[in-house]
């Protein structure tokens, strides 16, 4: 076991010694904030120093690289919130086209056709109107011509010849009656069932 000396008294710095020593490593942080922190992280170099030794370049290069940094990450997120707000607009503009438009209407029909007699169908439509249809004979053969009526004009939009059905589909070329006229020219009775969907005010049998 070793036994140590105790320091002399006279060996310690006074008080006046460490406020001297305190006030001089504080003055020596200062002059290296001042003459190199400053430069070489932030581009400010009030005392030049920084210029001279090459800090300064440093430093405005990282600052300018955090101001680009800190635009593109405002840009992202004024894009992020811009495309959050056209998202919501876009479905509450989806939602009230939506509302706004009317339902499909379907509507159907059936009728025997006894030989040689024919029946005429008409839907009540607004020009622009579409429908689509498909009518059968049901085993048999009818003769057709769709067309259109109304105001003065008539249009055909398709006919045929001995078929035991058709399907497609017509938009009304103006405001009217449009629709089809079947005859059975067959030696038996034929059951004719249209069915239709679309934009139509009504379906009325004509005769």
């Amino acid at each position: 076991m070793f036994n140590t000396n105790k320091p002399d008294l006279n060996d310690l710095p006074t008080s006046k010694q460490l406020i001297h020593s305190t006030f001089i490593a504080a003055a020596a942080a200062f002059v290296l904030l001042i003459t190199v922190v400053l430069p070489a992280e932030y581009g400010i170099d009030p005392t030049r120093v920084g210029q001279a030794l090459g800090l300064t370049e440093m430093g405005e290069i990282k600052r300018q690289l955090y101001e680009e940094a800190e635009q593109e990450r405002h840009q992202r997120e004024g894009e992020s919130h811009s495309s959050l707000s056209d998202t919501i607009f876009g479905f509450f503009i989806s939602t009230a086209q939506a509302q706004e438009k009317p339902p499909l209407k379907k509507d159907s029909i059936e009728i025997t056709l006894a030989p040689g007699e024919g029946v005429e169908v008409k839907l009540v439509m607004e020009q622009g109107d579409s429908v689509s249809y498909l009518w059968t004979a049901n085993g048999g053969k009818l003769n057709y011509d769709l067309h259109g009526d109304g105001k003065g004009r008539s249009k055909s939009y398709k006919k045929g010849r001995g078929l035991p059905e058709d399907s497609d589909s017509f938009t009304a070329a103006f405001d009217g009656a449009h629709g089809w006229f079947w005859r059975n020219r067959t030696r038996q009775n034929v059951k004719m069932t249209l069915q239709v969907e679309g934009k139509f005010q009504e379906m009325k049998r004509v005769k």
